[in-house]
Parts: structure tokens; C-alpha cells; sequence
């Protein structure tokens, strides 16, 4: 059954979560942006070996996977022109029914998409992925790493890989985790700074 895309659903801009055809992301996502459209492409630093050398290269975090910020009735025009239909198709939230009765594409909120390109943007090879059955949680609380190269990043303190991170929720997608992160370096947000955003 054929999922039709939300028609104007949303009215603000949003962070769109996108597929990208095989091995086209970046064709993609370069084609959104001479539309005005803010495009981020979620690559990761890995450490590899290069002609038998070790070297930090960088490579998709979530292969085929583009962000979009722009409003659904923008990306729903733009979804009629077959050469932006052949490269790029929404992701939908599998876990939601909008008001047609269908899934509506997953929208990722602003806070989270914050806190996921600081961390993939930093300078550190040990950004993952990682599942929900390998991740710890201490607590509840809401934190901010406030110094350090993930500084302003936003999630909940956790120990995933053996070590202690801050996870990123992207609902619906997956849960990305910092690289090791001190105690000293965080800071508890309140409800009422949640509440602000």
C-alpha cells in the first residue's frame, strides 16, 4: 500500500527525515539546497585503514538517510517534479497515524537535530549508533554537556559501549551516542528549561 505524503500537514518549517536513492545523498541533498532548502547529511568520523595506514576518514551514519528543513507544502511541491522523485522519498514515523489515516513523514523537533549535528559535526571518531538494549540509562534527568567538543549538546547521560555518553533520541530513527563523556562536564537541565524549547 502506497503511504501519500502529509499535503501541508505541517505549516512551520521542520526537520524532514528523507531517502535517498542508493548511493545519491549527496546528489540529493546538493539538489534541495538550489531550492533554499538547509540539507544535512549525517556522516561520522571513523578510524580506518588506507593502504595499510590508519586514517580518519568519514562515512555515513545512516546510509541513504538526508535531513531536510523546510515546510511540508514546500517538500510536497517539490516531490512532484520527477527528477527530485527518482532521488529522494519521505521516511515515514511507523509509530504515528495523522489525521488521513496514514503514517505522516517522521519529523525530527529542533532541540534533538540540534544536539545531533553537534555531535556529528564534532571532532571525534567514537560517535555511534547504538541500540536500545545496549544503553544504560542512570537516570532520567535531561542533560547539557557544557564544556569540551560536544558543548550544548542535549540528551540523557547513559553508559552505551561500556563507557558514559550522552544519548541523542532521533524518535522513531535510532538513538546516536556521544563519545565518552566526564561527569564534570554536565549539567542537569529542569523541567522548566525542557519546557522552554
Amino acid at each position: 500500500m502506497k503511504i501519500p505524503p502529509p499535503h501541508g500537514d505541517f505549516e512551520n518549517e521542520c526537520w524532514f527525515v528523507l531517502r535517498a536513492s542508493y548511493g545519491r545523498a549527496i546528489k540529493a541533498s546538493d539538489l534541495l539546497k538550489e531550492y533554499n532548502i538547509t540539507t544535512f547529511n549525517p556522516l561520522h568520523k571513523v578510524m580506518k585503514m588506507v593502504k595499510g595506514k590508519r586514517r580518519r576518514v568519514q562515512l555515513p551514519l545512516l546510509p541513504g538517510l538526508i535531513f531536510a528543513q523546510t515546510k511540508a507544502t514546500t517538500l510536497d511541491s517539490l516531490m512532484k517534479e520527477p527528477h527530485i522523485r527518482s532521488l529522494i522519498s519521505y521516511y515515514y514515523d511507523h509509530f504515528s497515524i495523522g489525521s488521513n489515516g496514514y503514517n505522516p513523514p517522521l519529523v525530527v523537533p529542533d532541540a534533538a537535530m540540534d544536539s545531533f549535528i553537534k555531535t556529528l559535526t564534532a571532532d571525534s571518531y567514537d560517535v555511534r549508533v547504538v541500540k536500545p538494549e545496549n544503553v544504560h540509562y542512570k537516570s532520567g534527568d535531561i542533560v547539557r554537556v557544557t564544556v569540551g567538543e560536544f558543548k550544548g549538546v542535549e540528551g540523557r547521560v547513559a553508559r552505551a559501549a561500556g563507557q558514559q555518553r550522552v544519548i541523542i533520541n532521533i524518535e522513531g530513527l535510532c538513538l546516536v551516542a556521544t563519545a565518552y563523556i566526564p561527569t564534570g562536564c554536565l549539567e542537569v537541565i529542569t523541567p522548566a528549561e525542557q519546557v522552554d524549547k
